[in-house]
């Protein structure tokens, strides 16, 4: 495998029909391109040479922008004119058209995960005796992740762990999301899956950091840097918000951070969203024709349990989004988060209406939370709760009007630990 003068990647990001983002980070200032082709015409395209930057952390993000509908590629990577190799596959699938085609709609497989930490030496806590234990482990869960191939990956925050070294200045931040990036284990994940991602408090600053935090400009530079999504922010506002469709699932990913109220705070406006964020998301699950509509953040939305910064801490703005929903009749919405180092299932049933459902996996390979069944949670679908590491796969399948939607959680091996579905008919 020769990788001359690349730090971390390539990442498959943003997929359409006829576009598709790849992430690179190169050791040093470097020239790049990217050459690729379909499994239909067999001929090679190239992006233009661009050069990384110091400044940028050498990151450079590509559109290939003569990607059509519904084909495979296999693309390879030039730095200063070495084609560099990989040991694992380098290719991705465009999405298909499907609309407008009969009854046959194609089959959807979503992985979820939150809270990856990777350890690192030297940065490590320390016993009284000065020995480093690692908060990461059992990294072999993104081989378990790739196997199943999913058509897309939804990272749903605390995807890099800052740390008092690493939060205080963009160069930190810069170092720590690559060396987490770098991690092997992941490589064939990042390079053959699609990849999106929204944001908790340990990709953007101190632990349960708000609106407050000095560094949010930072956080969010650095993150658009390393991330591949469609978009970044709504409503001519900064921040992270997102959405994105695959097949008839339309993902609305949301920033449970930039604008959030601090905890403690007893006065001003008690938010987690800001008002700008709340009314894009109703106007956009308004309008969506998706027959699911998966919402993401990273903080939990319907659990009651205030062990964490979940929604319940700032309880009228999660009634008045649930109410919202009821009252503009939105069928087919599904909660998924992360951030409690659990997986459970909770459900929260509404009068004259669906029930909602909150599906949250945590952690991929940060520390677990052994005594999630001990916590409360009045909404948590008993036996949902696992307090290993795991992650999420949500399929997809039925004919166009019968669609079933599949939530499984699976162990750091592949395994499945439980799995329910819902009909699209119960989501109406």
């Amino acid at each position: 495998m020769a990788q001359i003068g690349l730090r971390a990647g390539p990442m498959v990001g943003h997929v359409d029909m006829r576009s598709a983002s790849i992430w690179v980070q190169t050791l040093t200032e470097s020239s790049v391109r990217i050459t690729y082709r379909n499994n239909v015409t067999g001929k090679w395209l190239s992006t233009s040479t661009r050069q990384t930057r110091a400044e940028d952390g050498n990151c450079i993000t590509f559109v290939l922008d003569s990607v059509e509908p519904g084909r495979t590629y296999e693309y390879s990577i030039m730095i200063n004119d070495v084609v560099q190799t990989f040991d694992v596959p380098t290719t991705f699938k465009s999405r298909p058209i499907w609309k407008w085609r009969g009854k046959n709609v194609p089959p959807l497989a979503i992985a979820l995960g939150s809270c990856h930490y990777v350890n690192e030496a030297g940065f490590e806590r320390q016993d009284s005796l000065g020995k480093e234990s690692g908060y990461g482990s059992d990294y072999q869960i993104f081989t378990a992740i790739n196997a199943m191939k999913p058509d897309a990956m939804l990272w749903l925050g605390d995807n890099t762990y800052l740390r008092e070294p690493d939060w205080n200045s963009r160069a930190g931040m810069i170092k720590r999301y690559g060396h987490t990036r770098a991690l092997l284990e992941s490589r064939a994940l990042f390079a053959s899956v699609p990849n999106y991602a929204t944001w908790d408090d340990h990709d953007y600053g101190p632990n349960d950091s708000d609106r407050g935090w000095w560094g949010k400009k930072d956080a969010l530079d650095v993150f658009k840097l390393f991330w591949a999504n469609p978009s970044y922010g709504v409503m001519e506002k900064p921040g992270i918000t997102t959405s994105f469709e695959l097949i008839d699932v339309q993902v609305f990913m949301l920033d449970d951070r930039y604008y959030r109220a601090p905890n403690d705070r007893k006065d001003g406006d008690q938010t987690i969203l800001g008002e700008h964020q709340i009314q894009w998301l109703i106007d956009a699950l308004a309008s969506s024709t998706a027959t699911f509509k998966i919402i993401a953040v990273g903080s939990q939305f319907l659990t009651d349990n205030l062990r964490k910064e979940c929604f319940a801490r700032m309880p009228s703005e999660r009634q008045r989004i649930i109410d919202l929903i009821s009252t503009n009749k939105i069928n087919g919405v599904l909660f998924v988060s992360g951030d409690i180092h659990a997986a459970e299932l909770s459900t929260f049933d509404r009068v004259g209406s669906y029930p909602l459902y909150e599906l949250t996996t945590s952690s991929l390979t940060a520390g677990s939370n052994k005594d999630i069944a001990k916590q409360s949670n009045t909404y948590r679908v008993p036996g949902t709760e696992f307090g290993e590491h795991n992650f999420a796969l949500i399929s997809v399948a039925g004919m166009k009007g019968a669609r079933v939607l599949t939530m499984r959680v699976m162990n750091k091996d592949g395994k499945e630990v439980w799995k329910r579905d819902v009909a699209e008919k119960e989501l109406r």
